[in-house]
């Protein structure tokens, strides 16, 4: 019996190398024949990889994740958990996508963005630097971001309920909490004011685009 060791804890475990592409893929995930995992790719858990979903590079999938349609993962990316990548999304990079998240569509994570909780990427979104998106938020275009000049990002998006939050960090404030968190106390309050002023000015234009 074939066994490799997914570095995950488990230590050696049944497993196979995929067909197209040599990468090594658990017996308890399922890929399917016409999918890729590259040579140094990794497949494991209970993680699915099925139509033309591709996984490159030193890219993992792994939990309960699924990858499909047409969707790719490269470079050093990770996805697992519950998380779905589809259509004709990518992840790439540094980024990890996981919790129940789902990017979809043509969209992009890349760089050391992250996507988790129950956040949903799609249409022409692109994700990428330091950015983190979760909770409930739904991104349909790129959302308005602007960093801090201690490297701190600041973004602006809409949830569920259709009302915008302000993602900083692990931050996840309604519009009213961020404006009383980063109040006249903070040390950083000018510049932390003027962005929250700019970013709400940018969702109009947001919101202009996203529903046109």
């Amino acid at each position: 019996m074939t066994t490799f060791d997914f570095d995950d804890g488990n230590g050696h475990v049944p497993a196979h190398q995929h067909p197209k592409g040599g990468g090594w893929v658990a017996d308890t995930a399922t890929v399917a024949d016409n999918a890729f995992v590259d040579q140094d790719a990794q497949v494991y858990g209970n993680a699915q990889v099925f139509e033309r979903a591709m996984v490159f590079g030193n890219a993992r999938v792994y939990e309960n994740a699924r990858v499909y349609e047409n969707a790719s993962v490269d470079d050093y990316a990770w996805v697992f958990g519950d998380a779905r990548v589809f259509g004709y999304a990518k992840v790439f990079q540094n980024a990890q996508v996981f919790g129940d998240a789902k990017v979809y569509g043509n969209a992009k994570v890349f760089a050391c963005a992250e996507v988790f909780g129950h956040a949903e990427v799609f249409g022409k979104t692109h994700v990428s630097g330091n950015a983190r998106l979760f909770g409930d938020v739904i991104v349909e275009i790129t959302p308005p971001r602007v960093s801090r000049s201690d490297g701190y990002d600041f973004i602006i998006v809409p949830c569920v309920d259709k009302k915008l939050r302000i993602i900083a960090g692990c931050r996840y404030f309604s519009l009213e909490e961020a404006y009383a968190h980063w109040n006249s106390d903070h040390k950083k309050y000018e510049e932390t004011k003027l962005i929250l002023d700019y970013l709400i000015d940018a969702s109009e234009l947001f919101y202009r685009k996203a529903n046109s």
